[in-house]
């Protein structure tokens, strides 16, 4: 076998393996609430497979923790109000939060494999958040509006970020931040074996 080959075969068992992460813990990730929905623990096993795989390998566990969130019933308030708006939602947050994690990896890994691994683990909650957020003012608006104004909120925008994802968003960040480390040690585990092969 050669190693280009050998090397191949590993990064595909790795993704398979942080696939798995991802699936286990987006499900049990459903169970922990801070506000009205579910914190993900996902972001970090995507942040460490961008970073040691590459850019699609983000954008692929990205995309398993979207189909997982439908699956789950995470999404199921959204499903009612816009199937194909909340399938868009997403997908799209996970995949791009991956291949932004894993884009701001390989753009940084030349300046320090640790500002790299800490960009890329801040990278991953703001660009899934973002993408949420910008979902929600083109497909569920009006729903929001009124849920805010239900909850005594100013606006709809208020609502969106102090009712809707406000700490949700906090810990999922402070999260990956503090886990950065542990990014950074499996990211040169990784490699370290890699040239050792």
């Amino acid at each position: 076998m050669t190693k280009a080959k050998s090397f191949d075969t590993r990064q595909m068992v790795l993704l398979a393996m942080l696939t798995a992460v991802v699936v286990v813990l987006q499900f049990l990730g459903a169970f922990i609430r801070f506000g009205p929905f579910s914190i993900s623990l996902v972001l970090m096993p995507i942040a460490v497979g961008a970073a040691l795989i590459g850019v699609w390998a983000g954008a692929w566990l990205g995309l398993a923790f979207g189909l997982v969130v439908l699956l789950s019933g995470d999404a199921a308030v959204f499903l009612a109000i816009d199937p194909f708006g909340t399938i868009v939602v997403v997908l799209l947050k996970g995949a791009l939060a991956g291949l932004a994690a894993g884009a701001a990896y390989k753009a940084l890994a030349k300046a320090g494999k640790t500002v790299a691994a800490v960009t890329a683990a801040a990278v991953c909650p703001i660009v899934n958040t973002g993408i949420f957020i910008l979902g929600t003012y083109v497909f569920f608006l009006p729903t929001i509006r009124s849920w805010g104004e239900a909850a005594g909120f100013a606006s709809a925008t208020a609502f969106i970020f102090v009712g809707m994802i406000g700490l949700n968003f906090v810990v999922e960040l402070i999260l990956n931040l503090v886990l950065s480390p542990v990014i950074i040690r499996l990211v040169q585990f990784g490699q370290d074996r890699a040239v050792k092969a």
